[in-house]
């Protein structure tokens, strides 16, 4: 198996159709495995999933040093994608502060570029869009690592319609790395329209629901401190039944086509558009394998929209995050 690949935006970014995303490898879901991720990291790239994401906040650190381990004498086969944006002190992340200073840019992408080991980076993000610095500084910051040629690429994370075209205005915006799944819909109404517009392509992470969408779920009691489904309010109580029952389509589709549910569910994304890119993420070669055997799955126009109504804005119960990374969203 070799995966097609994929453009984002106009700038030339060229990416694997499905991307792998790291962070689980150090944090949020579970105990770290290294060496299980890095076998992991390495058959992603003999597969042809090369579109690697992580961000300095990920560990803190941990997780752009994992990938600087893993790829010695891989950089050139990979698109690495990082981001900078929360402030970290001392090593620990300041809980959802931001800090998106050009100063401070341009010492986040020189702790990035040592933690990574190479001397670019392929897409930088900005992780969340900073309330205290106009878009525009982000936007000439990131334009002037362009032109050093430490970075290639700029992308945005969970941006909203204004800021993107601000910032497009200023240097060309090749990506935006949002949430977006059956499960979490909120950019069909406006933001993908507008990338659309001025040809930027999407990321999608958490294609599968934070794993709801694969069927293998429990409630949030049910996992232990640390993991981050236990603080998810879709996993909570009453919105727990809830979301079993609506994606309850998804796992009977999978069965009909003799499929994964959580196949189906990056089928779906896949069909979407081919500017839409997403990078499910995993630290276990089995579920990477599991993960990139869904490009191969074809659904019909019946199928697709099954599936949209099944999980239509509105059927999913619980906001996506609580109250206080909420507040982080630019909606």
């Amino acid at each position: 198996m070799t995966l097609s690949r994929r453009k984002l935006g106009r700038q030339g970014l060229e990416v694997s159709a499905l991307g792998l995303g790291c962070m689980g490898m150090s944090q949020s879901y579970g105990p770290a495995d290294e060496g299980e991720s890095i076998a992991t990291l390495h058959r992603a790239i003999e597969l042809g999933c090369t579109f690697l994401d992580t961000a300095e906040v990920y560990g803190p650190h941990a997780n752009e040093e994992l990938l600087g381990r893993a790829l010695k004498g891989r950089r050139d086969s990979v698109v690495l994608a990082t981001k900078f944006g929360f402030r970290i002190v001392d090593g620990k992340q300041m809980g959802t502060d931001r800090d998106s200073r050009p100063g401070h840019i341009r010492e986040a992408v020189e702790g990035s570029l040592r933690r990574l080991g190479t001397d670019h980076i392929d897409l930088l993000y900005q992780h969340r869009v900073d309330p205290a610095v106009p878009i525009e500084e982000v936007a000439g910051a990131v334009g002037d690592l362009v032109q050093q040629g430490k970075v290639r690429f700029f992308g945005l994370s969970e941006a909203g319609v204004a800021n993107l075209r601000r910032a497009h205005a200023v240097h060309p915006v090749s990506a935006l790395q949002s949430e977006y799944s059956l499960w979490e819909r909120n950019l069909e109404g406006d933001v993908l329209p507008v990338l659309r517009e001025l040809g930027i392509g999407l990321v999608a992470f958490s294609p599968l629901g934070r794993g709801f969408l694969t069927g293998a779920v429990q409630r949030a009691e049910a996992y232990p401190e640390g993991d981050f489904r236990r603080g998810d309010p879709r996993y909570q109580g009453e919105n727990y039944d809830a979301n079993v029952r609506a994606a309850q389509t998804v796992r009977d589709l999978a069965a009909a086509l003799g499929a994964k549910p959580g196949q189906v569910a990056l089928a779906w994304l896949l069909h979407k558009g081919d500017d839409l890119v997403p990078i499910p993420g995993t630290k276990r070669r089995t579920y990477l394998e599991e993960n990139l055997a869904a490009a191969s799955i074809r659904l019909d126009a019946a199928q697709m929209r099954l599936l949209d109504e099944a999980l239509a804005p509105g059927k999913v119960a619980g906001p996506r995050y609580g109250e206080r990374n909420m507040a982080t969203i630019d909606r």
